[in-house]
């Protein structure tokens, strides 16, 4: 039985001769399964189907197609050697084929689909196989970027919440140094005016006597008197009231410190005070002035509002 040739067994499997002859001259004819690994190879290139154009002294065929014509005797060295009577020559006619039966081309057909099924087998798990290895980098760089996007986030949180910290901490500190000023100013003047005795009134029916170690009763008693102190009642948010004493040249700002130490207002909210009558809303350039200068010695009355 006469194999068919690799170009003639791709035409008999149903590949066109131009893809057939690229697949034998690419695969230097070196067989069918080369040439079939070739075509599926190369099935999605775009210049596939462009006219083949075979390069020098490349032959497409089989076996029988790829022999040189130098290696057959030519006629006229037949007829020179018969004519001298050495030797016999029996030339064969290589090119002649046995003709194949329509069984046997189509059992070699057969044998041919079924190599290129083998193969587009083979073909498809190694592409399977590595589609599943792309997928597994890929999932795994995924993991590799979140990993890293949770370690950013986790780090920002831990700033966050170490300066919301560090805020807290300076906040309390602040608090705790107004307290300190504010207890120091009233030991302050508790040992200032402490011992201070109070002043006995007259009554309507016995005039008053002066005292005789006291110097200030031999002259006139003053016209006015001079307040360096100022009591100051102010009335919080919720209705409730908190009082205390501060220094007449102390600014307004000193009240509204009292006021976000002792008072209940909520932390962080903004607020300003409220002179009621005459009514006068305070401002940031007010809290600067001395109570004196605003009017409000020797006592007054200051309300919370809201910014």
């Amino acid at each position: 039985m006469a194999e068919l040739t690799t170009l003639e067994s791709l035409m008999e499997m149903g590949f066109d001769r131009n893809r057939a002859e690229k697949a034998v001259a690419n695969t230097g004819n070196q067989g069918i399964e080369q040439a079939m690994d070739w075509l599926m190879e190369h099935e999605n290139d775009p210049d596939i189907d462009e006219p083949y154009v075979p390069s020098v002294g490349n032959v497409v065929g089989g076996a029988a197609d790829s022999q040189s014509t130098t290696d057959q005797p030519s006629v006229a060295d037949t007829a020179e050697g018969t004519a001298g009577g050495d030797v016999s020559l029996d030339v064969e006619d290589n090119s002649s084929k046995v003709p194949m039966s329509e069984e046997e081309r189509l059992e070699q057909v057969r044998r041919l689909e079924e190599l290129m099924r083998v193969k587009q087998a083979e073909r498809r798990e190694r592409e399977r196989a590595e589609e599943l290895e792309r997928e597994k980098q890929r999932r795994k760089a995924g993991q590799e970027l979140q990993h890293i996007r949770q370690k950013l986030q986790d780090d920002d949180m831990k700033k966050l919440s170490d300066q919301r910290r560090k805020e807290k901490m300076e906040d309390k500190m602040a608090r705790q140094r107004v307290k300190d000023k504010i207890a120091r100013d009233r030991e302050e003047r508790a040992q200032k005016f402490g011992g201070v005795a109070p002043v006995s009134t007259a009554t309507s029916s016995q005039p008053a006597q002066p005292s005789p170690s006291s110097p200030t009763s031999l002259g006139p008693p003053p016209t006015k008197k001079e307040y360096d102190e100022s009591r100051i009642q102010v009335r919080l948010l919720d209705g409730s009231t908190i009082t205390a004493v501060f220094k007449a040249q102390e600014p307004l700002a000193a009240v509204r410190v009292y006021v976000q130490v002792n008072g209940n207002t909520p932390e962080g909210q903004d607020f300003t005070l409220l002179s009621p009558y005459p009514r006068n809303e305070y401002t940031e350039l007010d809290m600067e002035k001395p109570l004196k200068e605003l009017g409000l010695v020797p006592s007054a009355v200051l309300v919370v509002i809201k910014k």
